[in-house]
């Protein structure tokens, strides 16, 4: 029988949600926390355009992603979990960054059985395509896509950029702790 396979993001999920903000700030010369930042899209709190915002993101996405930091706890319990399920992760990143992403995760000492780099963040097509039997996610919209459109449960991880309602079927988590509460009442650990 196949072990579960759990579709996991990077960015916000395993790294920090604050991981942007530093540079950011530095960038624009903002004082941004992460409560300022109430929705996903960050060009309404850069004052230039978004054509602007990604030529800097462009120029400095390798270097914020080698240096991202780790959201609490997400280590031990992926580690916890290597051996008993099948860890996808599931990226908006552009595939050009596999190597700076394969880097942090052995530098991060982060186990992985498999990373997509997908380029956009639609992931509900690789989520299918993976036959994931859950969804680890930061980003609203995707949470509710991926939940209602695949079918099954995705973990969202509480942050000020993703509060609007969710469907039945997404079950929001302010920690990894929490989230691996989830996973052991659903398959029984």
């Amino acid at each position: 029988m196949r072990k579960k396979r759990f579709g996991i993001d990077i960015d916000g999920t395993v790294t920090s949600p604050e991981t942007f903000i530093p540079y950011l700030n530095e960038a624009f010369q903002l004082t941004l926390t992460i409560d300022d930042i109430k929705e996903y899209d960050l060009v309404p709190f850069v004052n230039v355009s978004r054509e602007e915002l990604g030529q800097w993101f462009e120029e400095n996405e390798r270097d914020i992603y080698k240096n991202a930091p780790l959201a609490p706890y997400a280590k031990d319990i992926l580690a916890e979990w290597k051996e008993d399920y099948e860890l996808f992760y599931i990226s908006a990143r552009h595939d050009k960054l596999l190597d700076v992403t394969k880097g942090w995760f052995d530098e991060n000492g982060v186990h992985f059985h498999h990373i997509d780099l997908i380029g956009s963040h639609e992931k509900v097509e690789t989520a299918k395509k993976y036959d994931v039997d859950v969804f680890f996610e930061d980003k609203h919209d995707n949470a509710c896509e991926i939940s209602e459109e695949c079918g099954i449960p995705v973990i969202l991880f509480d942050t000020p950029y993703n509060r609007l309602p969710v469907p039945q079927n997404v079950h929001r988590v302010t920690t990894w702790h929490e989230a691996k509460e989830l996973i052991d009442k659903w398959f029984g650990k």
